[in-house]
């Protein structure tokens, strides 16, 4: 609507300015010597052209406007914020299919939609052992968002300097022990001059500009890093890499009941496990032998751990807390 409207103003401006040099071009043709055949051959025939003129541009404009209904012209910036509305299931015709308890009156899209409009996900909920749990609804806000690389690669940035001990540190010259005796006369030695054997040049000696403890983080805005996390949820979604299990119980602790249904799973490398709560026993002993899945509460999630693994499991809880998480107001 924006280009319709702004070619339309673009024509009104051209109109303008072309009807004025119509007019005054005719009017310097009336007043100088030029005949009528010399007029009619430039293409300035005085009133009669700029009145045909005049009168094609009023209808092309018209009808451009036409060919717009005034309801469906929105202002600037409506159609961004239309997108960020949450949406639900609706009844079609396929209500067999869906729960009834699901079913409201907005749209929703599935994961192998467009990404990025802020609609909510419809994903099947299942468990260790394949058994279907229903459907679940994911928040548009938290995993379908705009995909940036930018913000993933500052925040990946931002979470390896602040994981960094920073506890490197050299002596220099007055913290390192030894002597201050001056280690021989300053003339008649026929020896380099020195004042101490602490120097940098000695062995047992200190260091000079040497790394000293701090602290490597780097500034990053709650914001950003929100959105981050916000940015790697929806490319697992996207990528048909997130699933939602109704629970992570398993009937034992043996490794072969992760190890099955790892082996089931396909074009899957590492795993990551997201408990809402406190993570099962069972679960940890059955995956603490397992390089290839590791587990992690949702309290704990972030965009780095994400990366390094390319299939993400969720439990229920655990999708409602980081749906929350990421609706907590900030404090700033």
């Amino acid at each position: 609507m924006q280009s319709i409207r702004g070619g339309t103003k673009l024509l009104q401006r051209h109109h303008f300015s072309i009807s004025n040099t119509l007019r005054s071009t005719s009017a310097s043709s009336a007043s100088s010597s030029w005949s009528a055949n010399e007029s009619r051959r430039l293409g300035f025939d005085s009133f009669r052209s700029t009145r045909a003129f005049d009168s094609a541009a009023t209808y092309l404009i018209s009808s451009l406007t036409k060919a717009v209904p005034s309801s469906s012209v929105v202002p600037y910036g409506m159609s961004l914020l239309s997108n960020r509305k949450l949406s639900t299931l609706t009844p079609d015709s396929s209500d067999d299919a869906i729960p009834s308890d699901l079913l409201m009156k907005k749209t929703v899209i599935t994961p192998d939609g467009t990404i990025g409009k802020y609609q909510d996900l419809v994903i099947p909920v299942t468990n260790f052992q394949n058994e279907e749990k229903g459907l679940m609804v994911l928040s548009g806000d938290v995993f379908d968002v705009p995909i940036r690389k930018d913000i993933i690669h500052n925040v990946v940035k931002w979470q390896l300097a602040k994981r960094q001990q920073g506890t490197h540190s050299t002596k220099t010259l007055s913290e390192v022990s030894g002597t201050g005796r001056k280690p021989w006369n300053q003339k008649g030695t026929g020896r380099a001059r020195h004042g101490t054997l602490r120097g940098p040049q000695f062995r047992g000696g200190c260091v000079m500009h040497g790394p000293k403890s701090r602290s490597h983080a780097i500034k990053m805005n709650k914001q950003v890093r929100r959105l981050g996390l916000k940015i790697a949820l929806s490319a697992r979604a996207a990528e048909g890499k997130l699933l939602v299990f109704d629970d992570l119980a398993l009937p034992s602790h043996k490794t072969k009941n992760i190890v099955n249904y790892y082996n089931q799973m396909e074009n899957t490398k590492k795993v990551l496990v997201v408990e809402g709560g406190p993570i099962d026993e069972k679960l940890k002993l059955a995956t603490q032998n397992l390089h290839y899945v590791n587990i992690i509460p949702s309290i704990g999630l972030n965009v780095y751990s994400i990366l390094l693994h390319d299939t993400l499991v969720m439990s229920r809880d655990a999708v409602n807390m980081i749906v929350e998480r990421m609706n907590t107001p900030i404090n700033r």
